[in-house]
């Protein structure tokens, strides 16, 4: 059974001395790119049975403006270890996931979602990946085994 991996930088968050970066929220601009995510997702069919989401506010909101665009109601996991993660942390969170899901949706942080899709990037091995940024890896393992070259980066958008 394959699986998909689809990747996604929150999108555009507020810049604010006032408050700490885990709370910072989306601007309008970022509500718009998301709730376009969400419409360009669900054209797609890159419909998720299952989501790893960071805790932080710009990614809750990000996940929350997407999902009013899909047609289904995946599980999700809120993971605070997702808002520090590295590309190590990120694929050992990926491996614990069931194992009948296809499709995982992970909404993140920079570098680190730039660094996990590049990971399966055989080309450059580097993507410029801005707010909202989404990329879509085809997988040839099951989640537990998942780790760089173990599969595809098949679509940036």
């Amino acid at each position: 059974m394959s699986r998909r991996l689809v990747v996604l930088r929150h999108a555009q968050a507020e810049h604010s001395a006032s408050l700490a970066d885990v709370d910072r929220p989306l601007t309008q601009e970022g509500r718009q790119q998301a709730r376009m995510v969400g419409e360009r997702l669900a054209r797609e069919g890159l419909l998720p049975d299952h989501v790893l989401c960071s805790t932080a506010r710009r990614t809750r909101q990000t996940w929350d403006l997407v999902a009013e665009q899909l047609p289904c109601e995946p599980e999700v996991d809120f993971d605070a270890e997702l808002y520090t993660a590295d590309v190590d942390t990120a694929l050992q969170l990926v491996s614990y996931v069931d194992p009948q899901v296809r499709t995982l949706l992970v909404v993140g942080h920079n570098p680190t979602m730039a660094q996990l899709a590049a990971a399966f990037d055989s080309e450059s091995g580097y993507l410029s990946f801005p707010p909202a940024s989404v990329a879509v890896v085809d997988l040839d393992v099951d989640w537990l085994y998942i780790a760089p070259g173990t599969g595809r980066l098949r679509l940036v958008m």
